[in-house]
């Protein structure tokens, strides 16, 4: 083993991406001051707290380094006397940089006064227990014979259950969400299921992610929006807007604003999420967020008169109750079954896998008949002819012709008549 590979196993696993940026607000430390200290860009920071990229080798320690929570004063052991029951054990403590209130804290996170922040989502309980809490008592004689049986809370929960848990749970609402943000009832029921094959094509990642509803909703949300969707006839026009005035007029003012100021309002007013959890889903800094959050405010009081009286704590609880009743009130369509995703996301990346080999085999059948076709020397290209003026006539005895031939043919046969040749002799 190598030191570099030795190195990156004595560094503990790193958190989550949004885990990392709140860890990182949590210390009051810009990207700059990571870049800094780390040795890369402001860029690469951004991408490590947006999941794009992970780092490796020594920045990775470093990174860790900087970015972990200060551990947190264990309470004195105290063994427990041998007539209490298991029950009464004290429980593990757990740390503070575990839960979100404790990783950001209200000092380090700089939020505009009008801007309150909601309440977050509490966290679901840890499936297994610490690992430093105290070990379980032997079992008693009379129970050897249950020592193997599983109880009945302890229960493995399969991947296709646990998708379809988070499906039921979370799809339908998200369909509603996604029709704010688009306008259109047929999109935002295609992405959301889009977004859960997606997610089941991904379920490892997605299952011990921190937060599974949230990154199947920005993976809909990103799909939502892309500006593909203006190509395809079916989805250039939004659908009618709702009859009732004050709906219609809350309806319109989401679909006037930007995408990323509608994204943004949404995600704060409407689902309720707070600042910098709002900033790392849309991939901007907090103070790019408030101020998209506040010019949304602003834009949506125009259209209506009880919001621009209100103050500022009164507006973010009447928005919240105004895009609910109206997320609520239109009719959107049902997803389809979860088992129908699965099956067609399982559809997807079987037809794709083929289409990648069959297009790898043409590929290599293309490569092959032109090796065997291909010539193996140079051949020059033969010149086309030309006609060359000035050049003498060719000299010498011209080529009979037909008549020349049949005289000299019978000059040949015929005898010759006449004296005979005359000899000089000497006397």
């Amino acid at each position: 083993m190598t030191r570099s590979t030795t190195d990156e196993a004595a560094v503990p696993p790193l958190p989550s991406p949004k885990e990392r940026r709140r860890l990182r607000e949590a210390k009051s430390l810009s990207e700059e001051e990571v870049a800094a200290a780390v040795g890369v860009t402001r860029a690469t920071v951004r991408s490590w707290e947006t999941g794009r990229t992970n780092p490796r080798g020594r920045k990775r320690a470093l990174y860790a380094k900087l970015i972990a929570p200060e551990p947190a004063a264990k309470p004195p052991a105290v063994k427990p006397p041998a007539a209490k029951s298991p029950a009464a054990k004290p429980s593990a403590v757990k740390p503070p940089a575990a839960t979100p209130e404790a990783a950001v804290p209200d000092a380090a996170v700089p939020e505009p006064a009008d801007l309150p922040v909601a309440p977050p989502v509490p966290e679901a309980p840890p499936a297994a227990p610490p690992a430093d809490a105290p070990p379980a008592p032997d079992p008693a004689p009379d129970s050897d014979t249950r020592s193997g049986a599983e109880a009945p809370d302890e229960r493995r929960v399969s991947p296709a259950e646990a998708f379809d848990e988070l499906y039921a749970r979370t799809a339908p609402g998200l369909v509603r969400q996604t029709y704010l943000l688009t306008g259109r009832r047929a999109l935002a029921r295609e992405s959301v299921e889009r977004a859960f094959e997606l997610a089941w094509q991904r379920w490892p990642e997605v299952a011990v992610d921190r937060d599974p509803a949230g990154w199947v909703r920005a993976a809909a949300y990103e799909y939502a929006m892309s500006p593909w969707h203006r190509l395809r006839r079916t989805h250039r026009q939004p659908d009618a807007p709702p009859t009732e005035p004050g709906k219609r007029a809350l309806f319109d003012a989401l679909l006037d604003l930007p995408p990323a100021y509608r994204r943004t309002l949404l995600l704060y007013d409407g689902v309720g999420l707070d600042l910098p959890e709002t900033a790392a889903e849309t991939e901007a800094s907090t103070p790019a967020a408030a101020g998209r959050l506040m010019t949304a405010r602003a834009a949506v009081a125009e259209r209506l008169p009880e919001l621009a009286d209100a103050a500022p704590a009164e507006q973010s609880a009447l928005l919240h109750d105004r895009i609910g009743g109206l997320a609520r009130a239109e009719h959107v369509p049902v997803p389809r079954p979860a088992r129908a995703v699965r099956t067609g996301s399982e559809n997807k990346a079987r037809l794709w896998t083929r289409a990648a080999v069959a297009g790898v085999a043409l590929l290599i059948a293309v490569t092959g008949l032109t090796l065997h076709t291909a010539p193996t020397h140079y051949e020059p290209p033969i010149s086309p002819p030309e006609r060359v003026g000035g050049v003498p006539p060719r000299g010498g005895p011209q080529k009979l012709t037909a008549q020349d031939l049949r005289l000299q043919k019978s000059l040949s046969e015929q005898l010759a008549h006449g004296p005979e040749r005359l000899v000089p002799r000497l006397e």
